[in-house]
């Protein structure tokens, strides 16, 4: 997907000036097409694969039943999650996306406020942005708690990437209950000194 955003990025680049030549613009948009057509077709082998499986074909329906996940960005998430051992703890899941909160230390008395990591797989939380973002949007339960976070004073991006981790324990939850989403469940609205930002 970085491919087809840089591509797409160039062609608005070129289209917006009237010194590229006509030959350039053409051949980038060939190229724009010819890319479009091998994610379509990846997709549809990726989907096959999954169908052809029953834990995956399970999972890959328990993504789409989260707000915001839909058939592309399941297989995103999918295919990063995928990948990691069985027995690994939610906590562990947390640390590989780079979705964990680090401490900063300036001196010896300077605390700078808590952020993500990012020392995990960007892929993964790139994978989740989007649907943060829709979710965050659309979905009530979801945002409530997002709009809960802000009133304990987080910023916008704090209470996203909050939002983002706590959608990837969902994740974690529904693949090990085999239940779909439930928004009451797994977003209830937040209490103070319960659940933190870093939580």
């Amino acid at each position: 997907m970085q491919v087809s955003t840089r591509l797409k990025n160039r062609i608005r680049k070129a289209e917006s000036t009237t010194t590229t030549p006509q030959a350039v613009l053409h051949d980038l948009k060939q190229a724009q097409v010819a890319l479009l057509r091998r994610l379509t077709k990846m997709r549809r082998e990726a989907v096959k694969l999954i169908q052809a499986d029953d834990t995956l074909r399970e999972q890959y329906a328990l993504l789409m039943s989260i707000p915001g996940i839909a058939e592309i960005s399941a297989l995103q998430i999918l295919s990063e999650l995928v990948l990691l051992p069985p027995g690994m703890t939610v906590r562990e899941w947390v640390a590989y996306s780079g979705l964990d909160p680090a401490q900063h230390l300036s001196g010896t008395s300077v605390h700078k406020p808590p952020h993500i990591s990012r020392a995990g797989n960007r892929h993964l939380r790139r994978a989740l942005y989007k649907p943060t973002l829709s979710a965050v949007r659309f979905d009530p339960h979801i945002r409530a708690f997002y709009l809960a976070l802000q009133a304990r004073h987080k910023t916008g991006l704090q209470a996203m990437m909050a939002v983002e981790r706590k959608l990837l324990h969902t994740i974690y939850g529904i693949f090990k209950s085999g239940k779909p989403f439930n928004g009451k469940l797994h977003f209830r609205q937040i209490q103070l000194g319960v659940e933190s930002i870093a939580g």
